[in-house]
């Protein structure tokens, strides 16, 4: 395949540039600024939260004053403008596109945004939103253009930047330390193909400085903020809450008799199985399970775990939010640790639901109709990838999907843990996906008419 390198920007791609820019101030326009249950908490520096999306707000406040949510929401909006337009320019020039598949590809990473306006339940237009979402968006388009870089070229700066710009989705969404994961894994394939054993030490080692200096960063920040050195609260409680839900009342057995963990459990088991939010309550279908589990995990962490952990922490008096959400953490990741293993076989049953579903809506929208569908599409493009692999041809459509089908599995193998496999979670993945799959196809049809033109 020839591979055509674009050396100076077109006029046409500018204009692309432009109506880009165009759209997303268009709809920030027509829509304003979306504040919703969550937006309170980045814009108050809650301990709940990861710092730069906070820090980012904080900006903008400080230059602008009371006014600053729209301008933060325009700049939003250019950020993911200029990502999508990078990483298309450059899959363009790699792969010697034509213009109406640059415009496919522009298109391509427009669909999430129109999605979770339209199509999703919370009908947001992310960009326009006071939600992290709104700058993993431009972060992670950025992040997957210097990666494909890193595996297409063999320029080092560009493994410093992907890496960099993983540890900013990681600063933004926890859910998004899996991107320095994923940059690791893929640098150790390469290396380890290239035969570069002396260098293979580098991706672990930079995996272990960054998340060490996100630690770091976070504690530093919640000192600021707070005054204490703490990281992050809420993960614990989150992954309970599921473990909670898996739970039969013998489970608490694992508990000593008297013991506050014990208190703990039967209570909150007591309580779940009064409003239904227990696994007994699911119904028997996968479908059922998996839309029980997700309609119930907010009320089963927020009116049952939080409120018992909060009522006693307060209780003990002279206790601060601060001091109350750390103590509800630990003690909720110490109750995690004993009562998995006793409930595991139910857990692992939820979890691969939940993993079900988020594959699905990494692609497409879980429905009887359309999940095999899905699924199918999947094999389809680990099949082609194969294929081209196999068939000894130009494998760079291949490292695409590749990046993209191990940052799906990722990102939906992590959330399942911690939470349910929201849209808005599993979204990022969707644009890189159908880019691979759009240049897999390509491929096999630039193969085949040159087989033609041999016959003829």
């Amino acid at each position: 395949m020839e591979i055509v390198k674009k050396k100076a920007i077109s006029n046409k791609s500018w204009c692309m540039l432009a109506g880009l820019i165009f759209f997303f101030l268009g709809m920030l326009a027509v829509y304003g600024v979306g504040v919703y249950n969550d937006s309170e908490q980045y814009i108050t520096m809650h301990i709940h939260r990861e710092p730069l999306y906070p820090l980012f707000l904080a900006l903008f406040r400080g230059l602008c004053g009371d006014g600053y949510l729209p301008v933060a929401a325009a700049v939003q909006g250019i950020l993911t403008a200029f990502g999508i337009w990078t990483l298309t320019r450059f899959l363009a020039a790699r792969f010697g596109l034509r213009l109406w598949e640059e415009v496919l590809l522009l298109l391509l990473q427009l669909a999430p945004h129109l999605v979770t306006r339209y199509v999703s339940a919370l009908h947001i237009f992310v960009e326009n939103s006071v939600m992290s979402e709104a700058l993993c968006f431009p972060l992670f388009s950025f992040f997957l253009y210097f990666l494909l870089r890193m595996l297409l070229e063999d320029k080092r700066c560009d493994a410093v930047f992907a890496l960099l710009f993983a540890w900013l989705l990681s600063m933004t969404r926890g859910q998004m330390m899996t991107t320095i994961l994923l940059w690791a894994l893929l640098l150790f394939g390469k290396l380890l193909i290239r035969k570069r054993y002396r260098a293979l030490f580098i991706p672990l080692a930079a995996v272990a400085a960054a998340f060490l200096l996100r630690s770091l960063a976070v504690h530093m920040y919640n000192y600021a903020v707070t005054g204490y050195f703490m990281g992050n609260t809420y993960g614990k409680v989150n992954t309970l809450t599921n473990v909670m839900y898996a739970c039969d009342e013998e489970d608490g057995e694992v508990f000593p008799e008297g013991s506050l963990e014990r208190t703990f459990f039967d209570d909150f088991y007591q309580k779940a199985m009064e409003r239904e939010l227990n696994h007994a309550f699911s119904g028997t279908g996968f479908g059922e399970r998996a839309a029980h589990l997700e309609e119930k995990h907010d009320d089963l962490k927020f009116e049952v775990l939080e409120a018992g952990f909060s009522v006693y922490y307060f209780g003990l008096g002279k206790v601060d939010y601060y001091e109350q959400s750390s103590m509800s953490d630990e003690m909720a990741g110490k109750m995690m640790i004993k009562l998995l293993p006793a409930c595991f076989g139910q857990w692992l049953y939820d979890y691969v639901l939940l993993c079900r579903n988020g594959f699905v809506r990494s692609i497409a929208v879980v429905h009887p109709l359309i999940t095999p569908i899905a699924f199918l599409l999947y094999l389809a493009a680990a099949g082609l990838s194969l294929r081209q692999v196999w068939k000894k041809r130009n494998p760079q459509a291949a490292v695409v999907c590749l990046a993209a089908l191990l940052f799906i599995a990722a990102n939906v193998c992590a959330t399942s843990i911690t939470i349910m496999c929201l849209s808005r979670y599993m979204i990022y993945g969707f644009s890189v996906f159908y880019i691979a799959l759009y240049l897999l196809l390509r491929e096999e049809m630039i193969v085949f008419q040159s087989k033609e033109k041999q016959r003829r």
